[in-house]
């Protein structure tokens, strides 16, 4: 069999990894979980198995010495390398640590669920002692040389390094403060309509028509309700997206929706011709995933999110259209209170819902966190104690209770230790991306600001989806931007929003 062959059968399974995953977050009884986490891990082991099977090895050792003729970047070329790559990882990680984490992953989203609902840490902490455990291993297993952070970053964003987070992280920071304390000084926006009473049903039937204004296809998708919203394929045919509905809080749901859809407008946007191919496999994370890595994915829900549907033109020409779903709520209100609303800066709790000017505090805290928690310089016990002062210290807030503290995130329950610094880096991308667009190609901006998202998603399409997995992060950006990752133009935006 043929390397395409193999991969295509690989992504079958995590396709079917991938359903099993999305009915436990959405629809499962919760007496499910145990079992359901033993059928995940049961695909995942026949996934890392075929991944290592002499088969595949013999079909990758041909599709590189074929590649030795073709360019660096020739698909098959890429193709070759990245499989190669996943049996290397796999080969280093025990079959034992896999079924473990598959295991651990969905029971412990079970007791978050449960733990967050009731706002009790104590019920989920051995459920994350076990995490933390297992992703030691896995550290330990893949090896590293300066940090144990450094071997869990690569399944999500590689290239980085607790180092070079770090660093990024500190530029940020400082440049950052000057603009939050000028944001700070400035009058508050009216905002006491956000928090009326929204129903459920019609925030629903708001974000049913929301979604497809904003390009997704609900031909090949659909929309349901989730504890914590996140985005899952089973190739580019079938993309489903979830939000989050607050009955007192209506921004929850509308961008939710927005920030999810420009997740699945990857996916659905990848090359047809990259179907079930390694293109739209992540054959180390072992996940059936397009994008070419968390950051790149991020990028494309927070430049949809926060450079679109926060964008004052876009409540302009939509307003009336909410407003339509709830008019004795919005009665009041116009469209540039509405758009004025949603954009204040008001330090929070929840990551969520974060405004965008302190939405990378929230992130730069959870690595801190993490990477001490890997390295073992913070318990597993301590961590509410050491949220919670972190917390304090870069947004001057007391966290009430631990559901609005460290329970909020489903991501540690999940296993996901080293995804959290991909939606800064994200954040960082997307504006890069949107400052190249308003300087080189002004008419899809402007197109974008008078209500014709078209070109903008034209834009997209061919400069990041269709191209899957088979681009890096940084040959994506140099392809539309001229420059690897860039911070400039992301603080540039900030300034301009919110201290401008």
């Amino acid at each position: 069999m043929t390397l395409h062959h193999l991969t295509a059968r690989l992504n079958d399974i995590l396709c079917a990894a991938n359903l099993l995953i999305w009915d436990s977050r959405t629809q499962m009884p919760p007496g499910g979980a145990a079992t359901r986490g033993q059928q995940i891990a049961t695909l995942k082991g026949l996934a890392r198995e075929l991944i290592l099977s002499t088969e595949m090895r013999r079909a990758c050792d041909v599709a590189v010495r074929a590649a030795e003729d073709l360019p660096d970047a020739h698909p098959d070329a890429v193709a070759a390398r990245a499989v190669a790559a996943a049996i290397a990882h796999h080969d280093r990680i025990p079959a034992a640590l896999l079924q473990a984490q598959a295991e651990s992953a969905t029971v412990a989203q079970a007791a978050w669920a449960e733990a967050r609902a009731a706002s009790d840490f104590a019920s989920f902490r051995p459920h994350l002692e076990r995490t933390v455990d297992l992703a030691r291993q896995q550290a330990d297993a893949l090896g590293y040389d300066a940090h144990p952070y450094d071997a869990m970053l690569p399944t999500y964003e590689p290239g980085e390094t607790a180092a070079s987070l770090a660093a990024l992280f500190d530029r940020l920071r400082d440049g950052l403060r000057p603009i939050y304390q000028a944001a700070l000084a400035r009058p508050a926006p009216r905002s006491d309509f956000l928090f009326r009473d929204y129903p459920q049903d019609v925030q629903r039937a708001f974000c049913a028509e929301l979604a497809p204004v904003l390009g997704y296809d609900l031909a090949r998708g659909r929309l349901d309700a989730a504890v914590h919203p996140f985005e899952i394929s089973f190739t580019r045919t079938d993309v489903r997206i979830t939000t989050r509905f607050n009955r007192a809080y209506l921004p929850a749901s509308i961008f939710g929706t927005a920030h999810e859809v420009g997740h699945a407008l990857y996916e659905q946007g990848i090359d047809p011709a990259l179907t079930r191919t390694a293109h739209a496999t992540d054959m180390i994370g072992l996940y059936a995933v397009g994008g070419t890595s968390f950051g790149a994915h991020e990028s494309q829900s927070r430049l949809l999110e926060m450079h679109v549907a926060r964008a004052p033109a876009f409540w302009a020409q939509h307003f009336d259209r909410l407003a339509r779903h709830f008019p004795d709520q919005l009665r009041d209100v116009t469209a540039e209170e509405f758009a004025a609303a949603v954009n204040r800066v008001a330090p929070g709790f929840i990551r969520v819902e974060a405004d965008e000017l302190t939405y990378d505090f929230h992130i730069m805290l959870r690595v801190r966190l993490e990477m001490a928690l890997m390295d073992g310089s913070l318990r597993v016990a301590d961590l509410p104690e050491a949220w919670n002062a972190a917390i304090a210290s870069d947004l001057g807030l007391t966290v009430p209770d631990d559901a609005r503290g460290c329970l909020q995130d489903i991501h540690w329950s999940t296993g996901y230790v080293g995804s959290f610094p991909t939606y800064t880096i994200g954040n960082i991308m997307a504006a890069q991306i949107m400052d190249h667009l308003r300087r080189d190609q002004p008419e899809v901006t402007q197109a974008a600001e008078a209500g014709n998202l078209a070109p903008l998603l034209e834009a997209l399409r061919a400069g990041v989806w269709r191209h899957g997995r088979s681009r890096s992060r940084d040959d994506i950006l140099r392809g539309m931007t001229g420059k690897a990752l860039d911070i400039a133009p992301y603080l540039g935006h900030l300034h301009r929003r919110f201290a401008a």
